[in-house]
């Protein structure tokens, strides 16, 4: 067990300037020249292999302080460490005997650990600046409003409230080792004996204590990312559309594939709805853009379309109510979004289609080739030409088809290394080959985007959203 160290009532050696001798096993002793103080009291740290004492970090941010040992972080840790950096300890301690004498301390690369004195809890707060990395605290200290018969520890968590940041050392008397361990179960990152300290335990403890505190702190960081992330992925599931067909013999299958990375929603949404009429409600759309905003507002919209169909809007009526809503909601008079409806009749016969900006449906039917709905009539997107209108054509469908309204996600990817899009008519062939294969339902859409995504070489930067409506005969 090394010596103990004798007390004395000076500042600590380190910070006033004066050097002193390394304990044996530390290498040979250096000597400093005087530092110069600040108004406040404080000293400066000079570089001594430049052979300028008084050149100061006062000028730094903490953004730009780095930290040696550890070698990353961005607070009071330091960032990637760079040559001149210097690691500074925070001594808390008010002993009646003297001031626990500091030895000389260097970091893992040979510099001279700074040492800042304070002697209660007013002066430390002062003197914790964004430079300091670690902080030997007294346990013996008595905490601000508290009695030596409060909680033992009292001084120590309220030097945790208002050092967050900063990685801690507590320093307790000999033997008592209980005391220490409860330390660091409340939030110091170790603890040492008064009277067994010496230059390399001191100095190993600190950089020890600041990277686990970088370490501590970066799993922190990385759980509540870990914990935002699963909250947003519940919120975006929630914020899907559940179809609402009971008492409809038609099937519905959808496809989504935001174009976000990790995300489950983008800027393109759909719906489908029954009324208490019959009449069976498709829609869906895609706002100009992909990000969080985007996917905010097609929710919006979404939503606004399910509310407006349940109040019996449709048509041109509804459309230009949806269009008012993107006016209100939209942060940039810039952004827009195409749409397409279609209301099936009772009888699922025939549709009233209505088009504004986007893609037409595909429509297939037995015995006939899939093709295109018409879109002579289609009129421009929302949020475009106030005053617009969107004309509601009537189609035939049939006794037994399948109807699939996509965003254009799907028509956009490349098609291999010639550059070129897929295209309407380059997905109508795909589709017309994976009906002929006997693919419906979920199997053609998966099959589908599968295939787009394989033409373009890898995964789409768009969003993807596709419904299929099938009837039966």
């Amino acid at each position: 067990m090394p010596a103990p160290i004798p007390r004395q009532r000076a500042i600590p050696a380190v910070e006033s300037g004066q050097a002193q001798a390394a304990s044996p096993g530390d290498g040979p002793s250096k000597k400093e020249a005087p530092r110069p103080t600040s108004p406040t009291g404080n000293t400066t740290a000079g570089n001594p292999t430049a052979g300028n004492p008084t050149a100061g970090d006062t000028g730094r941010t903490a953004a730009t302080r780095t930290n040696s040992v550890t070698g990353a972080a961005t607070d009071s840790l330091g960032t990637a460490g760079a040559a001149g950096t210097t690691l500074t300890l925070l001594v808390i301690e008010d002993d009646p005997g003297g001031s626990t004498v500091v030895p000389e301390l260097l970091d893992a690369a040979g510099k001279p650990i700074r040492v800042r004195a304070a002697r209660n809890l007013t002066e430390a707060e002062r003197l914790l600046t964004d430079d300091v990395h670690c902080i030997l605290l007294d346990l013996a200290l008595t905490a601000p409003g508290r009695s030596d018969d409060d909680d033992e520890l009292a001084v120590l968590k309220h030097v945790l409230e208002l050092a967050p940041r900063h990685a801690v050392l507590a320093l307790t008397a000999s033997g008592d080792a209980e005391r220490g361990a409860e330390a660091v179960r409340v939030g110091a990152q170790d603890y040492l004996f008064r009277d067994e300290l010496d230059s390399r335990l001191l100095s190993r403890a600190i950089r020890y204590a600041v990277e686990r505190k970088r370490s501590d702190t970066a799993e922190r960081r990385l759980a509540e990312g870990r914990m935002r992330a699963q909250e947003n992925r519940r919120l975006e599931r929630g914020l899907l559309p559940t179809p609402l067909l009971d008492g409809s013999s038609l099937r519905f299958a959808a496809r989504y594939r935001p174009g976000r990375s990790r995300a489950l929603l983008g800027g393109d949404f759909y719906d489908t709805v029954r009324t208490p009429d019959g009449t069976v409600h498709a829609m869906i759309g895609d706002v100009c853009g992909h990000g969080p905003d985007e996917a905010a507002l097609g929710v919006e919209l979404r939503i606004a379309w399910r509310a407006l169909t349940l109040a019996g809007l449709c048509g041109d009526e509804l459309l230009g109510t949806l269009q008012q809503v993107l006016e209100h909601e939209r942060a940039d008079e810039e952004i827009f979004a195409t749409l397409c409806t279609v209301d099936i009749a009772p009888d699922g016969r025939r549709a009233g289609l209505c088009l504004a900006g986007h893609p037409s449906p595909l429509v297939a039917r037995p015995g006939r080739p899939a093709q295109l709905l018409p879109y002579d009539n289609n009129g421009p997107a929302l949020g475009l030409l106030p005053g617009a209108r969107w004309p509601r054509m009537q189609v035939e469908l049939g006794a037994e088809w399948s109807l699939m309204l996509y965003t254009d996600g799907l028509i956009e990817g490349r098609v291999g290394d010639s550059g070129e899009r897929l295209g309407q008519e380059g997905m109508v062939r795909m589709v017309r080959r994976q009906l002929s294969e006997g693919l419906r339902g979920e199997q053609l859409l998966r099959a589908a985007v599968n295939e787009v995504r394989d033409l373009n070489g890898g995964e789409l930067t768009d969003d993807v959203a596709v419904v299929l409506l099938d009837r039966v005969a």
